[in-house]
């Protein structure tokens, strides 16, 4: 299946290079001439221009974008809409805001072009690993981007199938959901980054305690000089806390075990702000999250080492490069 990319930074470059391995032909564009002809030099079509790369698209055309939420996005699907015609369909493959997505799909509907919004995780390593992905839009332009989606997710691995799934038709299982209407899919995601906060905060602070078990405020005979990097190996190994975020921080606590590479500044990408606000309209309590949200505004103040924690673990799943203190 053909796919237009616009947007080649750390996944829309990956994502080209996974949908190329399983036969998928691929138009780029990038603001990066350098991002085009890299790709192009591994088989992708590369574009002289924003016109030419709507030339060689076939029709009807299937746009994925890749960029930046807010400003970026919004110019792109505007951009796009003065060149597409009725029956094309983009995709934000991004993490714009759900509501964004609920309107710019109803100013495309009127010109007959789909919106698909796909909240996609898997970062850096969604090449290999492939990338979760949960979808929201019109149901048939979903059902035939199915390919796309299909080849761009992990697949059933060898996770151990849920008991009580052998008769559930579906995709989850090969890790992608068709999860509603216009911004189902990036509610979906804004919650699971909300959630990611919490749990990268819950490392951090645990990892934070050990680092300072051996402090002289403690009674000597309590103290511990504890191994941290080994103390995250032994809990990926049985443990019923170990996950991927674990992973992580382990790798990085090898490599760096006083973590003095990072500064411990964390930023925010949006959704944890989002997540909370969803959460005083639906008047849900979310008292973690919302802690795990201000834990990092406050890390732009002070660095402790689970803010250093929260950063090593960003940079390793992300590629997040965190600005150093003034």
């Amino acid at each position: 299946m053909q796919l237009g990319m616009i947007g080649l930074g750390r996944m829309g470059a990956n994502m080209v290079r996974r949908l190329m391995r399983g036969g998928h032909e691929c138009v780029v564009w990038d603001v990066s001439a350098e991002s085009i002809q890299k790709l192009a030099g591994e088989g992708a079509t590369g574009s002289n221009s924003f016109e030419d790369f709507i030339a060689k698209l076939e029709t009807p055309r299937a746009v994925w974008i890749m960029v930046p939420a807010g400003e970026a996005t919004e110019k792109t699907v505007k951009s796009l809409a003065e060149h597409l015609a009725s029956g094309d369909t983009i995709i934000d493959g991004g993490n714009s805001y759900f509501k964004d997505d609920v309107r710019r799909a109803g100013t495309l509907t009127g010109k007959g072009i789909r919106y698909v919004d796909v909240g996609t995780s898997g970062g850096v390593w969604g090449l290999e690993r492939g990338y979760c992905m949960m979808i929201g839009g019109p149901k048939e332009a979903v059902e035939r981007l199915n390919p796309i989606f299909k080849t761009l997710a992990p697949g059933p691995g060898n996770i151990t199938r849920t008991p009580g799934r052998e008769k559930i038709q579906g995709t989850v299982e090969d890790g992608y959901l068709y999860c509603g209407p216009s911004g189902a899919g990036h509610f979906v995601k804004m919650i699971h980054n909300g959630i990611e906060y919490g749990l990268m905060q819950a490392y951090a602070e645990g990892f934070d305690i050990f680092h300072n078990a051996s402090s002289e405020q403690l009674p000597e005979d309590i103290r511990y000089n504890l191994n941290v990097a080994d103390i995250a190996e032994v809990w990926r190994r049985g443990s019923v806390i170990s996950s991927w975020l674990l992973d992580l921080t382990a790798m990085a606590l090898v490599e760096d075990p006083k973590l003095e590479n990072y500064t411990g500044y964390v930023q925010d990408s949006g959704e944890g702000r989002w997540t909370i606000q969803a959460a005083i309209e639906e008047a849900v309590p979310a008292e973690v999250l919302s802690a795990a949200l201000y834990t990092r505004f406050r890390s732009r103040q002070e660095h402790t080492f689970a803010e250093k924690i929260l950063s090593a673990m960003r940079q390793k799943f992300g590629g997040h490069l965190e600005p150093r203190s003034k």
